[in-house]
């Protein structure tokens, strides 16, 4: 099960390619990033409403939704933001430039959030490999966005 997993994260990150080309290609149609940030959203929306109505999934209760601390909803604000500069950025540098450091950016984030656990993760130590994983990223990033 662990390697299905893997293989999933593998395929994520090549669809994340796939649907920067996507959703820049939409706002060149249409004129207007955020008009195809909204449709992109609007899509992945009515897509999982289908999935979670369809699977037997109920809505929370308002006492469940008021007990959450604020923060716990930025998660659609910061997937907003990115699909926005996905799609503003693709046209400029490409993708290849736009995912390297993507990736790079969220690696470095990773690493912090598990050296500190923050935000509930669980404590995992930055040590010496994952320091040398990011330097290697960071130059595999410089070798890309150097074209």
């Amino acid at each position: 099960m662990y390697y299905l997993f893997l293989v999933l994260a593998f395929l994520t990150g090549t669809a994340i390619s796939v649907q920067a080309a996507v959703n820049s290609n939409l706002r060149l149609a249409l004129n207007n990033p955020v008009l195809a940030s909204l449709i992109s959203f609007g899509t992945g929306f009515l897509t999982l409403l289908i999935v979670h109505l369809s699977s037997g999934g109920g809505i929370p209760s308002l006492s469940l939704t008021r007990s959450l601390p604020w923060w716990k909803y930025t998660g659609g604000l910061i997937g907003a933001v990115y699909v926005t500069t996905v799609i503003l950025s693709v046209p400029r540098i490409g993708t290849a430039n736009l995912v390297s450091l993507s990736v790079a950016g969220q690696l470095i984030a990773a690493v912090v959030l598990d050296h500190y656990g923050l935000l509930g993760f669980a404590h995992h130590p930055a040590n010496a490999w994952r320091l040398l994983g990011i330097g290697l990223i960071l130059a595999g990033v410089w070798l890309v966005v150097r074209n």
